[in-house]
């Protein structure tokens, strides 16, 4: 019976190793690619589940196949490129780019075909909640009216027919492009024409029809044009049609001696749009010469095209999340307002003053960290605005934020990180903006990534002057910060406000910090930071006192940390990890990972936090626990080429709120919780096993924290009970 509740359960026995693995090389170590692909199983089982409401079901469905499309333009584009140029130097797990794209084509290949069988039994479970997505058959005469009225008015005028012949070369189809391909005879004389129809990206890919009240009606676009091709051809016939979607790759590759970053960084977006392809789905059954004809002209290989029976872009899903059915939706959630920032009339200065604070987001309103950036631009006490930006919103409030303050002559410094994939145009974009304002904007390093969520606010108050600090698990975006599970981290404390500073200088002028008081940082010391703690634990393991590491992240790649963590586990100390996505850890081996657990939590919100505590000598959760959060996952790329933080948080009441609310919480969760096996594939209890699931997520709404409860006291704040579903 699988175990999922990791705060009460003793640890698994640990199971044999295979009779021909040798656990010394790198059969220690699951595939990071393949691994990942079993998060996004895990995504689409949640488009499975019953105890989703259906229209969350669609939305974990379309965001499968939007993860999978970016996994093939980023992490499949980079392996094929490899294996195209003769690179057959192994991955950790010991398998070569080519051969981790066989495995990569088997498992995607099952996962779109799973795709097709969940969204069709979605169709058919929307349906019967009288939502119906129809095809041009089932048309009304009335149907067919409105849509001539649709084609015409808000189609036809933005459509591009284009012929495929000698004369008229195939045209570029940038990366998920979408295209309607036809082979046409003229009734006249039966002359043939090859067509092509590229789907404007700027309409919506479902169109909705009218219909009864209470009822949602709505037709694939495709199936708009099919019936309209007469308008585009007239006296002309279809013979065969299919439909198909490119993916590109989309890495972008710049010049490690750019003189002018930004510059540089424009040209290379260009250069994505116009990457090689990687994948083409294209309908099943489609007219042979056609297909041939789109794949020479790609070109893409067999193993690169994927023939689809049933949706193509199932991405697009996401329209049908009709927020005018909110009875198929969760439950409307209102993020809270800490008590103390209530106490002391929504002052953000004033509640950190106090004591140090700790937000959980999405539980705790992201517009507090909104509301000290604008009170600090407002604020004639303030001298300075220091700030990273990893990923903002297209309409950024915090942006706005640090132009108002440039523009009341605060000295703001904005560090923008122009390599955060998919959001480099965006970033461009606000670096402009914050640059018109009067900020100074800075870029950082062209061979590091900034990846650390840091803003200090320097305030004179009375002689002195007091640096108020924030570290954050998750970017400033106050859009992803509605779904993500992040922590937010106010503090005056001198010694973090010193290594803030030392670590502002670093990012702008280079100046290394080799003097940091509280801080990890990577690629310096963050890394080392970690080793050295769980070298600890493992000394207080042989001197026979508890010794433990609970830890939470999205993924754990980093050869190092996990080799140090099959030592220290052998060694005796009882390791409990929550990792959202990648990892290649495998837990639970004899005479390797005998003391290591691991579970995955995927729900209603993304888990983002990055949280490691530490037994210290005593039990966890315990007041003697040292609690750390962090921007870092335990990946290669954010320990050792990345700039991130871990920071330690010392307050008591920030302690307890990490370690027996937060951590406590995850460990105990059954409800969404799945349990990585020794051989990698991961067991999820059924509700026959956990008949009344803890959900850390209902746990986190229905409860106050800790943290920042102000007059308001703690004595109601529990620990680990909630309504029972």
């Amino acid at each position: 019976m699988t175990v999922t509740d990791f705060l009460s359960a003793p640890f698994p026995d640990p199971v044999k190793p295979g009779r021909d693995e040798d656990l010394s090389g790198p059969a220690r170590f699951f595939n990071r690619e393949l691994s990942w692909l079993a998060f996004n199983w895990r995504v689409v089982e949640e488009a499975e589940n019953p105890r989703v409401p259906l229209l969350e079901r669609l939305r974990f469905l379309s965001i499968s196949a939007s993860n999978l499309d970016e996994f093939y333009t980023v992490r499949v584009a980079g392996l094929r490129e490899l294996a195209l140029n003769g690179n057959t130097t192994p991955a950790a797990d010991g398998l070569t780019p080519a051969q981790q794209l066989t495995r990569i084509n088997e498992n995607a290949r099952r996962l779109m075909d799973r795709q097709q069988v969940v969204f069709a039994e979605l169709r058919r479970l929307m349906a019967d909640e009288r939502i119906h997505i129809l095809t041009r058959d089932e048309l009304s005469k009335d149907d067919r009216t409105r849509l001539d009225e649709v084609f015409l008015n808000e189609v036809f005028p933005i459509l591009s027919p284009l012929a495929i012949d000698p004369a008229h070369p195939f045209p570029f189809i940038p990366s998920t492009g979408y295209s309607l391909a036809l082979d046409l005879e003229r009734i006249a004389d039966k002359r043939t024409l090859r067509a092509l129809l590229p789907i404007p990206q700027q309409i919506d890919r479902f169109v909705r029809l009218s219909g009864a009240e209470g009822e949602a009606r709505f037709i694939p676009l495709e199936e708009l044009l099919l019936l309209h091709v007469g308008t585009l051809y007239p006296r002309y016939k279809v013979k065969g049609h299919c439909t198909f979607r490119v993916l590109r790759d989309s890495d972008l590759e710049v010049e490690d001696e750019a003189e002018d970053l930004v510059r540089e960084f424009e040209v290379a977006l260009k250069r994505r749009r116009r990457g090689e392809v990687v994948r083409l789905n294209i309908s099943a059954h489609a007219p042979a010469g056609l297909r041939r004809v789109i794949m020479d002209e790609l070109p893409v290989k067999e193993d690169e095209t994927i023939e689809t029976d049933g949706l193509i872009g199932v991405s697009h899903v996401s329209e049908l999340v009709l927020k005018d059915r909110p009875d198929l939706l969760w439950p409307s959630f209102t993020p809270r307002v800490p008590e103390r920032v209530q106490d002391h009339e929504g002052d953000m200065f004033a509640a950190i003053r106090q004591k140090d604070m700790l937000l959980h987001h999405p539980y705790e309103t992201f517009d507090m960290v909104v509301r000290f950036l604008n009170q600090a631009a407002a604020d004639p006490n303030v001298v300075a605005i220091k700030q990273t930006l990893y990923r903002t919103s297209q309409d950024s409030p915090i942006v706005d934020a640090l132009c108002d303050a440039a523009e009341a002559g605060k000295q703001v410094t904005a560090l923008v990180e122009l390599k955060a994939r998919f959001d480099e145009a965006a970033n461009i974009r606000q670096s402009r903006k914050m640059e018109r304002a009067g900020v100074h904007v800075v870029y950082g390093f062209i061979s590091l990534k900034t990846h650390a969520k840091l803003s200090a606010v320097i305030r004179r108050e009375g002689d002195k002057t007091v640096t108020y600090s924030h570290f954050g698990t998750g970017n400033y975006h106050h859009i992803t910060a509605r779904i993500y599970t992040d922590l937010s981290f106010f503090t005056t404390d001198p010694a973090l406000g010193r290594d803030m500073t030392r670590l502002f200088n670093f990012l702008s002028g280079y100046a290394q910090p080799d003097d940091l008081e509280n801080l990890g940082v990577s690629p310096m010391t963050l890394k080392q930071k970690l080793l050295d703690m769980f070298e600890q634990e493992a000394l207080n393991a042989e001197a026979g006192k508890p010794a433990a590491i609970w830890a939470k992240m999205n993924s754990i790649t980093e050869i190092d940390v996990i080799d140090k963590l099959y030592e220290v586990s052998q060694r005796g100390v009882k390791v409990s990890l929550v990792v959202r996505g990648i990892c290649c850890l495998r837990p639970g081996i004899k005479g390797i990972s005998d003391n290591i657990r691991i579970k995955s939590i995927v729900g209603r919100f993304l888990e983002h936090s990055r949280i490691v505590c530490v037994g210290n000598g005593s039990d966890i959760p315990s007041g003697k626990s040292r609690v750390f959060i962090s921007s870092a996952d335990w990946m290669g790329r954010n320990l050792n080429r990345r700039v991130e933080t871990l920071v330690e948080c010392k307050n008591p009441t920030v302690k307890a709120q990490i370690v027996s609310q937060i951590m406590a919480a995850n460990m105990a969760d059954t409800a969404q919780s799945w349990i990585l096996r020794p051989d990698g594939t991961f067991d999820r209890p059924g509700p026959d096993q956990d008949a009344r699931p803890f959900s850390c997520h209902r746990f986190f709404m229905e409860n106050p924290s800790l943290s920042g409860r102000g007059s308001a006291g703690a004595k109601d704040v529990p620990e680990l009970t909630h309504t029972q579903e």
